[in-house]
């Protein structure tokens, strides 16, 4: 047996759980810099899009949630699983609204003209199918963490 694994070969729960929060501090954060970029812009952007939709433009105040609120969740370890099922969705609006016509674009290094995106989506995505972990505010066992 190694400080690594068990018997067995699986990692020790200390060590998902660190890399539980890794990933946790990684996607909220990034997340959350956008977010607050657009504290200071505005969601005039996501507005007219929503309308040019024929969705109410109000809704574009959402993305206050999605890109503030639940990524400062994430981060805290608080209502974890929930805050990154909103940051999932807050993801896939954002493709399909304003992303559409990179779904299938390479940039010039090679790489998906949508990686960034990709990695918040499936990054949320991975958080909130594994929870926060013990290294977490509100533990391992309460809310939905």
């Amino acid at each position: 047996m190694t400080a690594a694994a068990n018997e067995n070969g699986l990692v020790w729960p200390r060590q998902d759980d660190a890399g539980k929060l890794v990933l946790r501090l990684a996607v909220g954060l990034l997340v959350l810099l956008h977010g607050l970029s657009k504290l200071g812009t505005g969601p005039g952007f996501i507005v007219k899009m929503l309308a040019a939709h024929g969705l109410p433009g109000a809704i574009g105040y959402l993305v206050y949630v999605g890109e503030v609120l639940a990524p400062v969740l994430m981060i805290l370890g608080l209502w974890t699983r929930a805050a990154a099922g909103v940051v999932v969705i807050n993801m896939i609006v954002a493709l399909l609204l304003v992303h559409t016509s990179q779904f299938f674009a390479m940039t010039s290094q090679g790489g998906w003209a949508l990686e960034l995106q990709g990695l918040y989506l499936f990054g949320a995505l991975a958080v909130m199918l594994m929870g926060a972990g013990r290294f977490a505010l509100a533990g391992p066992q309460r809310g939905l963490n």
